[in-house]
């Protein structure tokens, strides 16, 4: 039985997950972020249970399938960009498309009538969360972020995380309070 859990979004969650799954006697085949599949097919008690548990964690089981795909968008970008050495060489969009099995047009409607922003604005606030992060690390200069990052030029990059946070990659660099935003609140309105 597969099950969709709203804001799974790091290895911290999934240990969480697997913790509670075994702490109500349920067997768990695969956790992902966003997704489990478990052996058993749950009773009602056991699936209320297993929502009051998540809900405990910050975390929320879904059954409405629109809602279900909307985590899956989201579960994809947040592996896209934050858990994957490289980004897909191809369209963002051909690679949503093509991971979740739906025509990408369909997804981009949806996504916008649920959460209010774009698919692309979505993706580009975690890009520049992710930036973030590299340029805290230290271990890259800009350029090799550019690359790491598919943008086709360091302007590109400057100019998009710009956009987004009101500061120029090198400023942000400079800060000594370099503020970043916790990966299930990137591209939530507030």
């Amino acid at each position: 039985m597969k099950l969709y859990i709203k804001y799974m979004v790091s290895n911290r969650c999934k240990i969480l997950v697997k913790e509670s799954l075994k702490d109500l006697g349920l067997h768990f085949i695969v956790v992902e972020l966003g997704v489990v599949e478990i052996m058993e097919t749950l009773t009602k008690t056991q699936l209320e249970s297993l929502k009051a548990v998540l809900n405990e964690s910050g975390l929320e089981l879904m059954d409405d399938k629109r809602a279900m795909l909307i985590e899956r968008i989201k579960t994809v970008i947040i592996e896209m960009v934050h858990h994957s050495d490289e980004l897909p060489k191809s369209n963002f969009s051909d690679f949503i498309s093509d991971k979740l099995d739906h025509d990408y047009t369909y997804l981009a409607n949806l996504f916008s009538e649920v959460q209010g922003t774009t698919i692309e604005q979505f993706i580009i606030a975690h890009k520049v969360e992710r930036i973030k992060e590299l340029i805290i690390y230290d271990e890259m200069n800009i350029t090799e972020i550019a690359y790491k990052m598919n943008y086709s030029s360091v302007a590109h990059l400057s100019s998009q995380f710009k956009k987004v946070t009101g500061l120029t990659p090198t400023h942000f660099k400079q800060l000594k309070d370099k503020k970043r935003n916790p990966i299930e609140d990137i591209g939530r309105l507030e």
